[in-house]
C-alpha cells in the first residue's frame, strides 16, 4: 500500500478569528481527509496551519520546507504583502526544487502579493502594485458593486452561487469529472472580486486551463494556470503548480454560505452551490484532482 500523500494547507497570517483563517477552510480540509482510492485506502493526509512566526519572524515550516516530509503546499494568500519572509520564499523554493507540488492563490487587488516572487507560480499572480497584468487593457475595475476594491477584481458572482466555467481546449486533466454528463468540470464556487492569474511573459511550461465570466461587463478572465516543468533523466527537477485567482474557490463560506464569513463582508450571499448538488460535486472532483496531479498521479 502506498503512503498517503502529505499535504500541508497553509494560511499566510497568524491565527485570527474574524479573518481568513484556517478554519475557514474546514470543508476543504475535512473532504480531502476524507477522500479513498478504490480499496479503501485514504489517499491523503492533511496538515492544516496558519502561519506563525518564530524569534527571526520567519515561518518554522515554510522556511524549512525543502527538509520535511510534505508532497504538496495548498497555500492562500491571504495577507496584505507580509505575509512570507524572503526565508520562507526559500524553504517553499527548496520544497518546489525538489520536487515538491504546489498550488498558490490570492484574491482581489493586492491582497495575497506575498506571493507574486514565489518560485514557479508566484509570477502567474496580477497584482495592482506588485506585477501587475502585462495586458494593459485589464488594469481596471470590473466589480462595480464593492467600492472599496480596486482592481483586479473580476465579477463572477455572489459568495455562496456557483459560477459556470469554461475548460480551454485541449481539456487539461484536472478539469475530468467521469460523473458529469460531459465528463468535465462546469462549475466553480463563485466570488464578487476575483483576483487575476495567467501565464508569465516567456513562460513556456504553464496554460491556463479554466476561464470564467465577469458577472459585471462580461469579460473573459482566466481561473486558473497549471504548470508542469521539465524532469531530468533521473526524473529530478520542480514540482507542478497551480495559480488559482482566489481563495475562495476553496473557502466554507464559497462552499456553503450558511457556515458565515469574517464581519468585514459586506455583499449579500447566495446559495446556489447548495441548490445546484452537481456544483459542489465539482469542486470535490477539481480538488481530488489537484491533490492527486501535484503528486504526479494520474486523478
Amino acid at each position: 500500500m502506498e503512503k498517503p500523500i502529505r499535504i500541508l494547507l497553509q494560511t499566510t497570517i497568524p491565527a485570527t478569528e474574524d479573518d481568513w483563517s484556517i478554519d475557514r477552510f474546514s470543508l476543504l480540509r475535512d473532504y480531502l481527509a476524507s477522500v479513498k482510492d478504490d480499496e479503501g485506502n485514504y489517499l491523503f493526509e492533511v496538515t492544516a496551519r496558519n502561519r506563525e512566526s518564530d524569534a527571526e519572524s520567519n515561518d518554522p515550516i515554510l522556511s524549512n520546507l525543502g527538509e520535511s516530509d510534505f508532497d504538496e503546499l495548498w497555500l492562500f494568500a491571504v495577507d496584505v504583502g507580509d505575509g512570507l519572509t524572503e526565508k520562507d520564499h526559500s524553504g517553499i523554493t527548496a520544497f518546489h526544487n525538489r520536487g515538491g507540488g504546489l498550488l498558490a492563490t490570492r484574491d482581489h487587488q493586492d491582497l495575497g502579493s506575498s506571493i507574486c516572487n514565489l518560485c514557479g507560480v508566484g509570477a502567474a499572480h496580477f497584482f495592482q502594485n506588485y506585477n501587475p497584468d502585462p495586458d494593459e487593457s485589464r488594469r481596471v475595475i470590473d466589480d462595480i458593486y464593492t467600492n472599496n476594491i480596486s482592481w483586479p477584481n473580476y465579477h463572477s458572482g455572489r459568495n455562496g452561487d456557483y459560477q459556470k466555467i469554461t475548460p480551454r481546449e485541449p481539456v487539461h486533466e484536472l478539469l475530468k469529472n467521469p460523473a458529469s454528463p460531459d465528463g468535465i468540470i462546469e462549475f466553480f464556487p463563485a466570488h464578487p472580486h476575483e483576483g487575476a492569474v495567467g501565464v508569465p511573459p516567456g513562460e513556456t511550461n504553464g496554460r491556463v486551463i479554466a476561464i470564467g465570466t465577469s458577472q459585471v461587463s462580461g469579460r473573459e478572465f482566466n481561473l486558473a494556470v497549471a504548470f508542469e516543468w521539465p524532469k531530468d533523466a533521473d526524473g529530478n527537477g520542480q514540482g507542478r503548480g497551480v495559480a488559482e485567482s482566489t481563495f475562495h474557490h476553496f473557502c466554507d463560506y464559497n462552499w456553503n454560505a450558511d457556515i458565515g464569513c469574517p464581519s468585514f463582508v459586506s455583499e449579500p450571499p447566495g446559495n446556489t452551490m447548495k441548490t445546484e448538488t452537481r456544483a459542489l460535486e465539482d469542486i470535490k472532483t477539481y480538488v481530488r484532482n489537484v491533490g492527486l496531479w501535484l503528486a504526479n498521479k494520474t486523478p
